[in-house]
């Protein structure tokens, strides 16, 4: 455990990602900017006002395409910079540089899209049939034909991009800057206290007193900034609001679900079903926890301990290599060749240091390798986050080396998928190799735990937070810090019912997600570990076959819809079934934690 979080600059390189292959300089950097700032113009000079058969649009999205990849390296150096430590004024200094000048190149650029949709369908539809390289990029900016503004006003919005994205970096600085943690006190004892300590260590620890004082201390400090952080997330929701209005999308809801090509049925029908079929297994598992460990009452504070921390293993960044090379070698030898080349060459970075971001993600820049940030705890349950991340580094691992950069990026409603089905391959190869009960028992409660408490719960719970927010905003009114206190806490409450006790501090959970800023988001969890739950299923009993369909799918990229890569992988989301599988799959694993539990405690 973290005493307290160091400075970046004290953090062993080893532990660290190396950026170098993006940009090794700032000089570097910035000479590539203003290269592309030129760049942008000479295509602005070259093509606008000049799109008007289907060669001259071939002949625009191929240098169009050429310059992506470039600008991609750029945005992607940038990100990831600043979030290994936000409080390095260089880093923060270099990401507002980029924003400013990607928000002028956008507005320059602006020109070939409206060029494009203004032309006649048939023109573009004989270049749709000339180009198969650009033939999916344009079936669907066509969709987009409706929704298109006049030209300069599309170039107007492009302009302001990077106002629109203030939110976000607002957010993101009050979180991680200016949110400083004093020590939290228990018996006379003092503890650290900051994001990263919380949700990787204080969150899950086992002495009672000392994880419900840290969750006291947590709150009390989201607490001093819930009117700042709530005005951010309304100036979000504003402008998502007046961008749907003025795009002439009959709801807020189905423009941020437009870019997902799914309809709103799909997207009602993961709430819908989870919150409600769903929480009566959850629920078992919450009064679970709270007979093996002797609580006086289930709070809040109390759903992320483990059902046994002394049986909690610990593992070291190399021994997780071992892991998972073991449970993810079904997927091929290419496969295993790039998780062995992200420990290697360091493509991850495990550091723990004051400024990084929460949580884990995964950044895969097309022309590059993915880069992968988690914070290392040495809890054995953080092989199923490496294990995620890798799922999306092996996705864009294939999508990019099979498609163009127009087509490598599939919708946001998949996206999970691939990064689940790594988490189901770690549990099933843990089942198989181990027939001790404890172990076993570990092993269930971390798929309950983490995999599908983390994105059938937690997340769902954010999508069910956010659909209330949402339809407020669409009825044309805002929200603050105590509406959305009311609504965080209602959503708990209805899933949770008399199981677990809701205490002061759970209805700031909202003020802790990042997902909030990215349009609709999180319901996509559950929507990809629905796929992943049945795929592994299928790679359980059929091997091989059912494993080169899987990685067809994520060869496939973005050049399929949702509902039909999921199809291409044996899955069929148009119905209800493989989301009522898996909730039943869910309940079948709780029902053998108690089992266990049961036949463990009688030994």
């Amino acid at each position: 455990m973290v005493t307290s979080l160091p400075p970046r600059s004290t953090i062993p390189i080893e532990e660290t990602w190396d950026l170098s292959s993006l940009y090794n300089s700032s000089d570097s950097f910035n000479l590539v900017l203003e290269n592309l700032e030129q760049e942008a113009k000479d295509l602005n000079r070259k093509f606008q006002g000049k799109i008007v058969d289907s060669s001259t649009i071939i002949l625009v999205l191929t240098d169009y395409m050429a310059f992506l990849e470039k600008l991609v390296l750029l945005s992607t150096h940038a990100n990831l910079a600043v979030s290994t430590d936000q409080t390095d004024d260089k880093a923060q200094l270099q990401s507002s540089k980029f924003g400013a000048a990607a928000a002028k190149i956008g507005s320059t650029l602006s020109f070939i899209t409206s060029e494009l949709l203004t032309l006649p369908k048939e023109t573009v539809e004989q270049a749709i049939e000339e180009s198969a390289e650009f033939n999916v990029f344009l079936k669907k900016l066509l969709r987009k034909k409706p929704y298109q503004l006049h030209p300069e006003a599309e170039k107007s919005l492009a302009a302001y991009s990077s106002t629109f994205n203030a939110p976000y970096g607002l957010y993101n600085t009050t979180k991680m800057v200016d949110m400083n943690f004093e020590d939290f006190e228990v018996n006379g004892q003092q503890y650290p206290l900051s994001y990263v300590s919380f949700e990787g260590d204080w969150e899950a620890e086992p002495d009672t007193e000392i994880r419900r004082a840290a969750f006291d201390a947590f709150s009390k400090k989201l607490k001093d900034y819930q009117h700042t952080t709530a005005k951010t997330y309304d100036m979000q929701l504003q402008t998502e609001k007046t961008t749907a209005d003025l795009r002439r999308y009959d709801s807020i809801f189905d423009y941020l679900l437009f870019n997902q090509e799914v309809n709103r049925s799909l997207y009602d029908r993961q709430i819908d079903l989870i919150t409600k079929e769903l929480a009566p297994h959850m629920q078992k598992y919450a009064k679970l926890l709270q007979k093996v460990h002797g609580l006086d009452r289930m709070t809040f504070a109390d759903l992320k301990i483990s059902l046994d921390p002394s049986y909690e293993p610990e593992i070291t960044v190399e021994e997780s290599k071992q892991y998972i090379d073991d449970a993810l070698a079904i997927m091929g030898p290419d496969y295993i060749e790039m998780v062995d080349r992200s420990y290697s060459e360091r493509w991850i970075d495990f550091a723990q240091n004051k400024g990084k971001s929460t949580g884990a993600f995964c950044s895969s820049p097309y022309g590059n390798h993915p880069y992968i940030l988690i914070s290392w705890t040495g809890r054995m349950n953080e092989v199923f986050v490496l294990a995620h991340e890798l799922g999306h580094a092996g996705h864009f691992y294939n999508a990019n080396r099979e498609q163009n950069i127009l087509n490598a990026r599939p919708s946001l409603y998949f996206i999970e998928a691939p990064s689940t089905m790594n988490e189901m391959l770690v549990a099933n190869h843990l089942l198989k190799n181990s027939g001790d009960l404890k172990f076993k028992r570990w092993v269930i409660s971390s798929i309950v735990a983490r995999t599908y408490y983390h994105n059938f719960v937690t997340h769902l719970l954010e999508a069910a937070y956010q659909r209330k927010v949402y339809e407020r905003i669409d009825a044309g009114q805002s929200v603050n810090a105590g509406i959305l206190n009311t609504i965080k806490r209602s959503v708990l409450e209805e899933f949770w019912g008399d199981a677990v006790d809701i205490t002061d501090g759970a209805e700031l959970t909202w003020m802790r997600q990042p997902h909030y800023y990215l349009g609709l988001y999180p319901y996509t969890y559950s929507a990809g570990l629905t796929i992943s739950t049945q795929v592994s299923k299928r790679i359980l009993n059929e091997g091989q076959p059912a494993v080169d369909e899987w990685l067809e799918v994520l060869k496939a990229g973005g050049t399929k819809s949702p509902v039909e890569l999921a199809q291409m992988a044996g899955v069929d989301i148009t119905t209800e079934q493989p989301l009522r599988d898996t909730i039943s799959y869910i309940g079948e694993l709780v029902d053998e934690l108690v089992r266990l539990t049961n036949e463990i405690e009688a030994e």
